[in-house]
């Protein structure tokens, strides 16, 4: 009965995952064929539906203190992959951009991708709460910056200066704070070389964004083609890139451990 259960679970799994294709697929019928935004908004959240699915079956694989942060990672991908079937809709039938999907998404997904520092480091340490609660503000700041910058409630440039002050906080916490501490000295290699390459996705990664917000608003030619096709290649990279590195370091310390 128990091995029953458990074949279940795992196949409940993937189909958990599948279930996040809502019924607006059939919006396909409208792509373009020269419509190059909307055909990465199409590639984009069906990588994003793979990458869900490959996160949920590992976690099977890894030991328990991993599984946490592998689910973390599915989650991500899979409220990623939920608003960008949305946002691809929106850009289809109407040629707008999907602002408030794309805040909505990065308001859940961007604070569990800082939850994973946090995560992985309380795999193989302690951590203080505090970690936790200043990535939580950094991101809360950008996001805000950002959105009411791009929504008009303030000036473009302004919300440009404030999203990227709440970056600059996360940066430093990262590398020069608590958490790039203890990862120093407490970690061991593999740990120490995840958390790196983390680090830099977050450095080289993120920075893909401010270059869409400046292309969408702030040059002469900007253009909501620009705007969206970078920041969807950003969320690829960032989404996705991040959650491979998790898994990395969680089945290398899982076998470790064997």
């Amino acid at each position: 009965m128990i091995k029953m259960l458990n074949k279940m679970a795992k196949l409940a799994v993937p189909a958990a995952a599948l279930s996040v294709v809502p019924a607006v697929a059939s919006a396909a019928e409208n792509l373009a064929q020269d419509d190059f935004v909307g055909i990465s908004f199409w590639l984009i959240s069906m990588a994003l539906i793979a990458a869900t699915a490959f996160f949920f079956l590992e976690t099977q694989r890894v030991s328990a203190k991993w599984k946490t942060s592998l689910v973390v990672s599915g989650l991500v991908t899979m409220v990623a992959a939920v608003h960008y079937f949305y946002m691809r809709d929106v850009w289809v039938a109407t040629g707008d951009t999907p602002t408030v999907y794309r805040y909505i998404d990065w308001l859940i997904t961007v604070p569990l991708l800082m939850v994973e520092f946090y995560l992985i480091l309380r795999a193989i340490t302690k951590v203080s709460g505090g970690i936790f609660w200043r990535l939580m503000i950094g991101t809360l700041v950008m996001l805000v910056g950002g959105y009411a910058g791009e929504a008009g409630y303030i000036g473009v440039t302004l919300g440009f200066i404030i999203g990227m002050a709440g970056w600059a906080y996360i940066l430093y916490e990262i590398f020069a704070g608590e958490a790039g501490k203890l990862n120093a000295n407490e970690a061991p290699e593999s740990v120490k070389s995840a958390f790196s390459t983390m680090r830099w996705i977050v450095t080289i990664g993120w920075a893909i964004y401010p270059l869409g917000y400046v292309f969408g608003y702030m040059t002469e030619s900007a253009s909501m083609e620009s705007l969206n096709v970078i920041y969807n290649l950003a969320d690829v990279l960032n989404k996705i890139a991040f959650g491979v590195i998790i898994w990395s370091v969680a089945v290398a310390e899982s076998e470790k451990a064997k």
